[in-house]
């Protein structure tokens, strides 16, 4: 679909004007450009298309946004020694934080940060120091922000249960004749279920509080200084109310192993210590005055479980033929459960140091 690019910009409230664009290629689900306006003391802005097929309520979403950056905004006026920034979005002339064009589709636009850079993989753990600095701080600047304020961006996004009954049901359909070749994915599965599930449980029961957390943390929603200062959280879809263990456990489960996501070599899939306990003193510098007994006894745990929750959707995708992930060859899915599967090994094997090092941290 052709856009008109400087046509949809010219809709926002901006300083100048779109001077020319550039398209950004990485992201996976919302379509990017850097706006140039070629003015000297204004960096530029970013333009998102939002894929609506993906966020379903955007104006649900877009005040989300809004709520959490004008939060942290008030948070770093008032403590201006925090070396931090915040995403600042640019309403439209009509004053709505999102534009609706002909063609029925969303846009949206953020000032951009310039002089920034991010990280696919995290190299040494000065950078995964200063990312769970950053995560921590990101969480405990929305401490205050009431979590049922905001809105559910992607329903049951980390809900163990619901994806627990889509596996089963996929087990037994079985519609593209793919159970035979798993037994021992499903094998691992039930075995671990019962103690997975006791996440959810303690988050109904209230000893693991909801609070508003960011849902997708991984290293590249982090942008860094020239220095590798952290500077800014970004990527904000998916903040919504959710545990504190989705947020760490993730992080650990992108951030910390030592091999690629689809490595077919399982002997390279591990968890780099260094690098985890790097994060989590970075995390919790910024987090453990305000963390509960409950989450601090289950934050080595969470890297187990939300590993546990990416592998059973591989898998579940696998057994339902890939309809939802995108896939290079046909048993794609089936090894990013096996690489999955095998850090749960890894982290079970590690447990007592990854706990010992979360205790560590807390004392520090």
């Amino acid at each position: 679909m052709e856009r008109n690019i400087k046509k949809i910009v010219s809709h926002f409230n901006i300083k100048g004007e779109c001077q020319e664009f550039t398209k950004n290629t990485t992201g996976h689900i919302n379509d990017s450009y850097y706006i140039n306006t070629k003015s000297p003391d204004h960096p530029g802005y970013f333009l998102q298309w939002i894929n609506k097929s993906i966020f379903r309520d955007v104006e649900g979403l877009m005040n989300n946004i809004c709520a959490v950056t004008g939060h942290l905004a008030s948070k770093l006026a008032e403590n201006k020694d925090l070396d931090f920034t915040v995403l600042e979005v640019i309403p439209c002339k009509d004053g709505k934080n999102f534009y609706l064009d002909p063609d029925n589709e969303y846009w949206r636009l953020y000032t951009f940060i310039g002089n920034a850079h991010g990280y696919n993989v995290v190299e040494n753990t000065k950078i995964a120091y200063e990312g769970g600095k950053a995560f921590g701080l990101f969480m405990s600047l929305l401490a205050d922000l009431p979590a049922a304020g905001l809105t559910d961006t992607i329903p049951d996004f980390h809900n163990l249960e619901k994806r627990m009954e889509a596996f089963n049901r996929s087990v037994s359909d079985d519609k593209v004749n793919r159970v035979k070749d798993v037994s021992a994915e499903i094998e691992f599965v039930k075995k671990r279920t019962a103690q997975m599930l006791t996440i959810p449980a303690l988050i109904k029961s209230g000893e693991l509080p909801l609070r508003i957390t960011h849902n997708d943390t991984k290293f590249n929603n982090i942008l860094f200084d020239s220095s590798d200062h952290a500077l800014c959280i970004v990527d904000l879809d998916t903040v919504m109310p959710g545990s504190i263990l989705f947020d760490f456990g993730d992080s650990i489960r992108t951030g910390a192993n030592t091999a690629n996501e689809d490595e077919k070599d399982l002997s390279k899939v591990d968890i780099n210590l260094p690098i985890y306990e790097a994060y989590t003193r970075g995390f919790l510098k910024n987090t453990r005055s305000a963390l509960t007994e409950a989450e601090i006894n289950n934050l080595a745990f969470s890297a187990r479980f939300m590993t546990f929750i990416i592998g059973l959707r591989f898998l579940t995708d696998f057994l339902d033929g890939d309809t939802y992930f995108r896939t290079s060859y046909p048993d794609h899915n089936l090894v990013r459960t096996k690489v999955q599967f095998r850090l749960i090994e890894a982290m079970e094997q590690n447990a007592e140091k990854m706990n010992a090092f979360v205790m560590q941290a807390i004392e520090e």
